[in-house]
């Protein structure tokens, strides 16, 4: 009776009046996930990549060759262009300043004007309107007409009118917002690292463009390349930290930058360009390493899913080489079935169209729809190849080599897959003997710790809350899978240890040729791996996510895998404890129990987790309620991708260098 009543009550309630009608940009600061995907880390810097985005626009369009990228102290962004500059004049429709249009109305913009541009990646018209509507403050200065045009912007509200300031020559754009703070509530810090990678791949995929990074939160040592012996070394003097990323090349030094740590079968890249139909820029290069690393972009937007142009890429080249090694009879020792994965062992490629009109699948623009471009890349992937083998039969044969070895491979990898398969199919009969599972059933709130050795498991096992929290201890260092072929993957005891206790299978290629696990019987929605805190424990984890990498993508890309972070030290006065992640906290704590002084202190330094105790590993390291946890993320595949194969591969000297430029952040135990 009361529901009933209640149900009356609120049908009541909803009239014309509770229908809201949210003006301007008030819909974006209302559900700004709709629009930048989330109000993370991950969206912040999308904020960048959108006014970056109207700059590239610009320069595909023939009118900009130059965009400049800053961080300012208070964690502003500038970003400047020499473009034509943002349109100042007054609009017929909207009677305003065009400027102040497109800053504060969604879907305005030149980018719905094929004449004004042929080829855009914003498509949806949403992009600075949208940065500044989730800025606490935005500046738009334009030069342009020669004069200098300024306007300023709160949460996407004009605090005035576009006004002249000034005369000048040249023309562009200068946008500087600061990210308002009641929107990104976890943090408004930009990562300097995570800027340079997107900024770094947009120069390789638009030739000719220069692009610079600053950082003026931030002095480093000014290094610079010593001509004689080629090694980076530092001036002494102090400097803004920046970077420069330009490229004559294009893709084929793209390639060159993912694959700095291997060994290539070819000397040179093989390179894909047509105009026919649409714009094609591929790159492709066989190493002699065994994954399949390929990155497809639809006017410079990563689509992450693939779609029409990856399975167009796939088709030709399976059909070219497969064509030419019959007709040149270099199958002759072919004992197994060739499938379309072995004409992509070890290749690593990029791929490039610029599609006039491009449908995408979903809003994340993650998969490309478009049924033409399939065709198109398919042609010109397979007449570039064509002539690419017949002018070099020398590369072209130990290409085929490598497909050859790669189905014989295949075919012992197989028969290892399907062991896997059969045990983690039996549903928990064949688990594995050291996994101490938990009592919970329900995957959303049950974790995995995958730990070092059998000390630590032994002390994770009785510090662990055994009703969520399942503990499988490894043996040593697992294999290194980068430098493994598939079949000894799946022989390692330890990664079919992990498969089972999983309870997923071996990812498969799909329909559309992308390699998918079956996620739905995984065990464990929380993948935890728990590793010392000392170098040996650092280059297990390594190892560990390098497989996951490799093998189990779908768990990273899915926000299931996760790093433990013990403390580094203790600091004990009586019965006083204070545990430390840092040295800085280790050096607070001895202020405030010592007063500075480590008399009467112990500071122990811990190196193992077997040196702690159940209980202190617990309330350190794995209790809910006070650990920390860093999840693992994937913000720049080609960027992830080129560092696994330079710190797990073969090659040493793009490690070294890695090593010689990073040490300065790095923890080196005595």
């Amino acid at each position: 009776m009361l529901e009933n009543e209640e149900m009356k009550q609120a049908e009541e309630q909803y009239s014309a009046n509770s229908i809201q009608v949210l003006e301007g940009l008030e819909a974006v600061r209302k559900r700004p996930s709709m629009y930048i995907g989330d109000v993370g880390e991950r969206g912040l810097h999308h904020l960048v990549y959108e006014v970056v985005d109207n700059c590239i626009d610009e320069a595909m369009a023939g009118f900009c060759n130059d965009v400049q990228v800053t961080i300012l102290e208070d964690n502003s962004i500038r970003v400047r262009d020499n473009g034509r500059g943002i349109p100042t004049g007054m609009h017929e429709k909207e009677h305003r300043s065009a400027l102040e249009v497109v800053l504060t109305v969604l879907h305005a913009g030149g980018k719905f004007d094929k004449s004004s541009y042929k080829v855009s990646g914003g498509l949806h018209g949403v992009g600075v309107s949208c940065v500044n509507a989730l800025s606490d403050h935005l500046h738009a200065e334009v030069h342009r007409e020669g004069k200098v045009f300024e306007q300023d912007y709160s949460r996407g509200k004009p605090l005035g009118d576009v006004r002249v300031t000034g005369e000048t020559d040249d023309t562009g754009t200068i946008i500087t917002f600061h990210p308002d703070a009641t929107i990104f509530t976890q943090t408004i810090v930009y990562k300097y690292d995570t800027l340079a990678g997107r900024l770094r791949e947009l120069a390789y995929l638009n030739k000719g463009i220069r692009i610079s990074l600053t950082d003026q939160r931030e002095l480093v040592d000014e290094m610079v390349t010593d001509e004689a012996s080629g090694d980076r070394k530092a001036t002494g003097k102090l400097v803004f930290r920046h970077d420069e990323f330009f490229s004559e090349a294009g893709l084929s030094q793209f390639i060159e930058y993912l694959d700095a740590g291997v060994a290539h079968l070819t000397a040179e890249p093989i390179c894909v360009n047509s105009d026919k139909i649409i714009p094609i820029d591929i790159a492709l290069q066989y190493n002699t390493g065994y994954s399949e690393k390929i990155y497809s972009y639809v006017n410079n937007i990563h689509t992450i899913e693939g779609g029409t142009h990856l399975q167009g890429f796939k088709m030709g080249l399976s059909r070219t080489l497969k064509n030419y090694a019959e007709k040149n009879n270099l199958l002759s020792k072919l004992k197994a079935e060739l499938s379309p994965e072995d004409f992509r062992e070890g290749l690593t490629a990029v791929i490039s169209v610029k599609v006039a009109e491009p449908q995408f699948e979903g809003q994340t623009k993650t998969k490309l729809g478009n049924p033409e471009v399939t065709a198109a890349v398919s042609q010109a992937t397979g007449a570039a190849l064509d002539v690419y083998l017949e002018e070099n039969p020398k590369e072209a044969k130990l290409i085929i080599e490598k497909i050859v070895l790669a189905a014989t491979a295949r075919a012992a990898a197989r028969k290892a897959r399907e062991m896997v398969q059969r045990k983690t199919v039996m549903s928990g009969v064949g688990m594995p003997g050291k996994l101490a599972d938990c009592s919970e059933r329900d995957p959303e709130k049950c974790e995995l710790f995958l730990v070092e050795g059998d000390s630590a498991g032994g002390t994770a096992k009785q510090g662990r809350d055994r009703r969520i929290q399942a503990i499988l201890p490894l043996r040593g260092k697992i294999l290194n899978v980068e430098k493994a072929i598939e079949a000894r993957a799946f022989e390692s005891e330890e990664i079919r240890n992990i498969y089972t206790a999983l309870g997923v299978t071996v990812a498969q290629e799909d329909d559309t040729g992308e390699k998918r696990m079956d996620l739905s019987k995984l065990r464990y929605h929380k993948v935890i791996i728990m590793t010392d805190a000392d170098v040996d424990g650092s280059h297990i984890a390594c190892l560990i996510l390098t497989f996951f990498f490799r093998y189990m993508f779908d768990l990273i890309k899915n926000g299931y895998v996760y790093l433990a972070t013990p403390p580094l030290f203790l600091v004990k006065k009586g019965a006083e404890e204070v545990y430390c992640w840092t040295e800085g906290q280790r050096d607070e704590a001895i202020q405030r129990l010592g007063k500075g002084s480590e008399k009467g202190l112990t500071v122990q330094r811990y190196k193992g987790l077997g040196e702690m105790s159940d209980m202190q590993l617990w309330e350190t390291t794995m209790n809910p309620a006070r650990r920390l946890l860093r999840q693992i993320t994937i913000e720049n595949a080609a960027e992830a991708e080129r560092t696994f194969s330079m710190l797990m591969g073969d090659d040493v000297p793009p490690r070294r260098q890695f090593i010689e430029e990073n040490a300065h952040y790095a923890n080196i135990d005595a």
